[in-house]
């Protein structure tokens, strides 16, 4: 397996990959009105696209890393933009609120693999201070795609209605998962096969959760994201 040179075009990749969270939750947030009466349900409903992202992100989280570990980082990162376009599309032509709500949480298990793999495809090339410097462009996507994906989801909500934007998220998908396919080589050279033994698994979950620091950095930026997402899922029916 011959070892992938680091670039500034596979870090720009990368750094694409890791805006997948963002740019899902932030993308659709000043449809969210109209989505709910084209669908004919309340506000309650509707937001709860939000949180089934917000779920089935958090829940992949754990299962990326030994899948990733096991059968490789290239692989993984293809398959789960693969499932997240499909899950994009089927978002597009949902018929009811509901299952619009299990499109975005399939949509979520697919989009988690750019943040966790994509970081472990940095430590696996990246040279210590030069990971740094692409874990900081990183950073900086998380920080522009929330300013950015709303106003261009609300024109494009304006221009062509609010199923347009889950059409653009699968579009973003395609995007990306062609730049995979031509960019970035297997990263893993040396893949586990026992990654996902489930003993070794809960073994490691809990060698975190005996760390202090560990679970009180998780608490704050929890509590942090919290306060994020109340605005997030209510700010467009008060200001829109």
């Amino acid at each position: 397996m011959t070892p992938i040179a680091p670039t500034r075009t596979l870090a720009v990749l990368l750094t694409l990959l890791v805006a997948f969270g963002p740019v899902c939750t932030d993308l659709y947030l000043a449809s969210l009105p109209d989505m709910a009466r084209d669908l004919k349900t309340d506000t309650a409903m509707v937001q709860m696209t939000l949180s089934a992202f917000v779920v089935g992100f958090a829940v992949m989280q754990l299962g990326y890393g030994p899948l990733s570990d096991r059968f490789g980082r290239r692989r993984v990162i293809m398959g789960g933009v693969v499932l997240y376009v499909a899950a994009s599309l089927f978002c597009v032509v949902a018929p009811t609120i509901e299952t619009l709500i299990a499109g975005r949480f399939v949509q979520a298990l697919g989009a988690c693999c750019g943040p966790v793999v994509g970081r472990a495809v940095v430590r696996d090339i990246f040279p210590r201070d030069q990971a740094a410097k692409v874990m900081s462009y990183m950073a900086s996507a998380m920080a522009l795609a929330p300013l950015v994906a709303p106003t261009l989801g609300g024109w494009f909500h304006i221009w062509f209605g609010w199923r347009s934007n889950f059409l653009l998220l699968a579009l973003f998908g395609v995007i990306l998962l062609a730049m995979v396919w031509r960019l970035l080589g297997e990263t893993n050279q040396h893949p586990d096969p026992t990654a996902l033994d489930p003993g070794r698994m809960l073994e490691n979950y809990a060698t975190l959760l005996r760390d202090r620091r560990f679970v009180g950095y998780v608490l704050t930026v929890t509590l942090i994201f919290g306060g994020v997402f109340i605005y997030l899922s209510s700010a467009s029916f008060v200001l829109i």
